[in-house]
This record gives C-alpha cells, sequence and structure tokens, in this order.
C-alpha cells in the first residue's frame, strides 16, 4: 500500500496507539493539525458511514492541498446533513451542486481556476451512489473523457437514502429496498443489474482510480492523498455503510465495512491509466455470510427458511472478485461461506 508501514507490536490488534508515532506517521485524523472540513452541528444519522468518509477524505485532501482546496457537493444525503439553511457544517469552500450535475459544476470550476492560473488550488467533486452512479453518471464519464482536473469521491451507501431508501444502480444482489421488496422467488434486488463504476473509470483510462472504506483509515486517507500527487480526472469510490438503509447496528459500522472487504464483497485496489498497481489483500476471510447477517436488509436470506442457493450465489461472486484482484495472498487460511 502507499502509506507508511507501521508495524503492530500488540498481539492480535489491528491498532497502534498514537502516542507510540512520530508527527510524520500518524493519521490525518490523529494528527493535532487536522482541519475538521466536516465539523460538528451536521445532522447525520448516528453511526452514519458517510459523515465519517467525507471527514477522513477532505481532511486528507486539505493535509496534500495545503488548506486550498474547493469542494462542489451533489444533492443528497451528504448535501442534506451538513447544510440546513441558514447553517453549515463546512470549513473549506463548499458549493452545492444539483443532484445530477456535481461532476459538471467541478469541472467548471477547475477550468475557471485554470483560466485565473491559479494552480495551487484543487477541485474535488463529491456526492452519493445516487448522483454519481446514476442521476450523475453522464456528467462523471464526460469528466473522465475530458480528463479534466478534478478528484471525485463517490460515499457509497448502495441506495437512495435520503429519499426513503429506493435502489439505486449500485445497490447489491438480494439486498431489501423500498423498491425491491422481498417478494417472489428472487427476493430483494436482482442479479445482473447495475454498474461497477471503479472498473468504468478505469476503462476511461484516467490517471488514478481507487476505492476505499471507512474500515480502514489509513488507506482512505493515502489514497486521498496519492490522488492530489496527479493532474487531471481522478476518482475514489468510498463505501460507507448506512445503519438506517443497511438495518445495521451504529455502532458496528467500521466492522460491517471490514467485514465487506474481508469476505471479498467489496475489493479494495488502487489503478493508475486503466491498470491495477495494488490492491488491499484480505487478513482474515470470511465467508459472505457473516457479511450479511449483520444488516437486516439481507435478513429474508436467513428467515424463516434459508436461502442457500441465493447465499451461494453472492459467495461466488465474492470469490470471482478475491480472484480477479488477488485479494487472498499466501499463507492467509481459507475458509468456507458457512
Amino acid at each position: 500500500m502507499p502509506y507508511q508501514h507501521v508495524t503492530f507490536h500488540q498481539t492480535g490488534s489491528l491498532a497502534v496507539g498514537g502516542r507510540l508515532l512520530t508527527d510524520d506517521q500518524r493519521s490525518v485524523q490523529s494528527g493535532r493539525r487536522r482541519s475538521n472540513s466536516l465539523t460538528l452541528g451536521h445532522r447525520a444519522c448516528q453511526g452514519c458511514g458517510e459523515a465519517l468518509g467525507a471527514r477522513y477524505a477532505l481532511d486528507a485532501v486539505q493535509r496534500a492541498t495545503g488548506g486550498q482546496t474547493i469542494a462542489v457537493n451533489a444533492t443528497g444525503c451528504l448535501e442534506v446533513f451538513s447544510t440546513p439553511f441558514p447553517e453549515t457544517s463546512w470549513q473549506l469552500p463548499w458549493l452545492h451542486s444539483l443532484f445530477g450535475n456535481a461532476p459538471a459544476v467541478a469541472s467548471g470550476v477547475a477550468a475557471a481556476l485554470k483560466a485565473k492560473g491559479r494552480t495551487d488550488i484543487r477541485v474535488v467533486g463529491q456526492g452519493g451512489d445516487g448522483g454519481t452512479v446514476d442521476i450523475g453518471f453522464a456528467c462523471l464519464s464526460g469528466m473522465f473523457e475530458r480528463n479534466d482536473d478534478v478528484l471525485y469521491i463517490c460515499y457509497d451507501n448502495e441506495a437512495y437514502m435520503n429519499t426513503g431508501v429506493q435502489r439505486s444502480g449500485a445497490t447489491p444482489p438480494a439486498a431489501r429496498t423500498a423498491t425491491t421488496e422481498a417478494v417472489g422467488p428472487e427476493p430483494g434486488n436482482r442479479f445482473g443489474q447495475g454498474k461497477n463504476v471503479p472498473l468504468i473509470a478505469m476503462a476511461h483510462e484516467i490517471p488514478y482510480v481507487a476505492t476505499a472504506t471507512v474500515a480502514d483509515l489509513r488507506d482512505l486517507e493515502a489514497k486521498a492523498e496519492r490522488a492530489m500527487e496527479f493532474r487531471g480526472a481522478r476518482y475514489l469510490h468510498v463505501l460507507v455503510p448506512c445503519p438506517l438503509g443497511w438495518g445495521s447496528a451504529p455502532k458496528d459500522t467500521i466492522e460491517v465495512a471490514r467485514l465487506a472487504t474481508q469476505s471479498g464483497v467489496f475489493p479494495v485496489f488502487e489503478a493508475e491509466d486503466g491498470e491495477v498497481v495494488g490492491v488491499s489483500p484480505i487478513r482474515h476471510r470470511v465467508g459472505v455470510r457473516d457479511y450479511l447477517r449483520t444488516q437486516r436488509r439481507y435478513a429474508h436470506l436467513f428467515q424463516p427458511d434459508e436461502r442457500t442457493d441465493i447465499i451461494d450465489r453472492i459467495q461466488r461472486g465474492a470469490d470471482r472478485n478475491i480472484k480477479r484482484f488477488g485479494l487472498l495472498p499466501a499463507g492467509v487460511q481459507e475458509e468456507s461461506a458457512s
């Protein structure tokens, strides 16, 4: 991974005390000079993964740019809970656009800065999966095709959470939403629908594409900072569990995101110019059942009767991710899907 390796001396621990690290080894969030781009006063739900992801990513970008950042935000949960008129929780220049044109507005801001000769100010576009994968997809593809100097961040909570948990193009198979109720022989969201935007971004062969989750702070921060080392279009896709829409416990947001990666459901990687250059290998592999059971949106797969056919199909998808990206290094024990 691109960030500096830190040896963990505590057996069985996945964390290390900040006081044991020098200033240059500490994460942005544990540093004394973090910018707190998204600060107190917002109305996010308890345990909101998107609030965490936005703060983590933009604080890292602010450190990389020396505080010279403009953010353009699509309509959605992040915009609604952070800027209830006339208040705001943002501590950086921030613009709200429509639901579907944040990439275009961000491109316009970047073009204006270029015309003024301001190469010191960087632009970040951001939105949820609804505004990115669906409504704003054409604008995003145009931004990629033109190679506009914008980092676009998608905070993916896998549905339209702000308007009542409706299905989006990022909703996973078999997940129950308000528009994909668990009825019929194929309960929940259908298989074979939606789109994989990180792979589509790679197909545009833009300078930098990466995925991340809120479960690995250092990885997310490192990728946000790495993205700012490039000029041109860049894309960061962050998995941000939503306790409300997923039916998970607010206290389990980080654990749910970690299970998504350790099961292979959500592969974590980075690519440059259309080629994968690094992956986050699975450290403690689990079956998809461990991930699915944490969320009520999959409860229909376990009761009144367990849908082993559907669960096994989800497992095959996770296994495909593991094989495609080489997520299972030698020495990591293979565990069954049970």
